[in-house]
């Protein structure tokens, strides 16, 4: 796969990830009923805000991630 199709596959991935991440986070948000103090709904919103970007960062990784360099008596690739 090229440099450029894992940037483009990688962004589409990301924009789900972020958008499925945040549906999710609310409805964990909706179903413990974080809002019963300000405390551990400051908590809560804070570890979840920061949470998706470990997966976010592998994503990333992947995508930034050189082409394979071809060998030298390699013939080149039309």
């Amino acid at each position: 796969m090229t440099s450029r199709t894992r940037k483009l596959v990688g962004t589409i991935l990301l924009l789900l990830l972020v958008t499925v991440y945040a549906l999710a986070a609310m409805f964990v948000a909706i179903a413990l009923q974080v809002n019963a103090s300000k405390a551990v709904e400051m908590a809560y919103y804070v570890v979840a805000g920061l949470l998706w970007v470990l997966p976010a960062a592998v994503l990333v990784k992947w995508m930034s991630k050189p082409d394979d360099v071809a060998e030298p008596d390699a013939k080149p690739r039309t």
